[in-house]
């Protein structure tokens, strides 16, 4: 039997990885104040 979850890294990184956030608000409200690290 085949398990549910079959991680895709490249979809994973395309939906929650630092480029996908960049269209988000929180990036730029971080970049706007000014932040050495947007994100870890």
């Amino acid at each position: 039997m085949k398990r549910t979850f079959q991680p895709n890294t490249r979809r994973r990184s395309k939906k929650m990885g630092f480029f996908a956030r960049m269209k988000t608000d929180i990036i730029k409200r971080r970049r706007k104040k000014g932040r050495k690290v947007l994100s870890h």
